[in-house]
């Protein structure tokens, strides 16, 4: 009956009403990493876009940590009323397998939205650290000198991390690894000389890469990216297993109305159309995948299958 009570009143003229008003005031956006990363490489234009189409901010909050897991928990315990939003990653889809004591479940805690871009990983060096015109040379040095160089990443368990694993697994190379609190804080020690290398997903890593203070040395996957088409693929250098993909995520917290949760799809997925962000997701070689909640909520199960065989395979675990 408190179901039936439920549906009627979600389908009530009141709640349709208020659900095509939405947004009456701002919306939070939690951003799970420092700025600077990934996230904010696409949820900064998200973000201007929907303030344009809407007339209302969608705010970014940062709340880095614990490969992301931090600000997951944050936006996990938000209330459901369609003015919280997160903006999670394929890491989320890693760390169950990497933190065993998470207070928060995807699947128990979230409802999927949309799933927002797509882009290849990158393998990308310091050029005064690692002055290498190609993978091969890279390759020879760090055979050479097991354990000299490094890389940074998002944090333990992020899909940086997991890259860089797998990378050191197929290649059989050793790379010291260094977590930061997001993509954003590695990439600048990257370009800083802090750091040597990082396994960063390419939508962060395009714009230094076109000013010349990174350098690009091979997209992981079986084609070169239309952004960057002089920078190989892994299959051409050797590596036809070597596939990492970072992608960026919508979920509300479980409990968000599903009217609210239809507008806004709605909303966002008109903002992802448009022409503005279609050009900046093409600078920054992602795609967006249009696929539907439920598709989106299904890819999403089958990637936490993926990325925990990786982690057995790979045998990484915290630093």
């Amino acid at each position: 009956m408190r179901l039936a009570a439920a549906s009627a009143a979600t389908s009530s003229p009141l709640a349709w009403a208020q659900a095509s008003a939405w947004p009456t005031k701002p919306v939070n956006m939690v951003v799970p990493f420092a700025a600077g990363g990934g996230t904010d490489a696409f949820g900064r234009p998200l973000s201007a876009q929907f303030a344009k189409q809407t007339g209302k901010n969608l705010v970014i909050e940062n709340r880095g940590g614990a490969g992301g897991t931090v600000g997951a928990s944050i936006a996990a315990k938000a209330a459901p009323d369609g003015y919280t939003v997160f903006m999670g990653a394929v890491h989320h889809t890693i760390a169950p397998s990497m933190y065993p004591r998470l207070d928060y479940n995807l699947d128990r805690d979230f409802v999927p939205l949309v799933l927002a871009a797509s882009v290849p990983q990158i393998l990308v060096v310091n050029p005064k650290n690692m002055p290498f015109n190609d993978i091969k040379g890279f390759l020879e040095a760090v055979k050479k000198s097991p354990g000299r160089y490094n890389y940074g990443s998002a944090g333990a368990g992020t899909s940086h991390h997991l890259a860089g694993e797998l990378f050191k697994q197929q290649t059989k190379t050793f790379i010291t690894h260094i977590p930061y609190t997001g993509a954003g804080p590695a990439l600048r020690d990257l370009v800083g000389g802090q750091v040597d290398m990082m396994f960063d997903g390419l939508g962060s890593s395009a714009a230094h890469i076109k000013g010349g203070r990174i350098k690009g040395l091979m997209v992981s996957g079986s084609k070169r990216n239309a952004a960057f088409p002089d920078i190989p693929c892994a299959a051409e250098v050797g590596l036809p297993d070597y596939t990492v993909t970072t992608w960026y995520g919508l979920w509300a917290p479980k409990g968000t109305p599903a009217d609210v949760q239809a507008r806004i799809v709605e909303e966002m997925r008109k903002a992802i159309s448009s022409d503005e962000l279609k050009a900046v997701w093409a600078n920054q070689g992602a795609e967006f995948p249009n696929m539907t909640p439920v598709q989106f909520g299904g890819f999403v199960s089958s990637e936490i299958k993926r990325w925990a065989a990786v982690v057995t395979a790979s045998g990484a675990r915290l630093d």
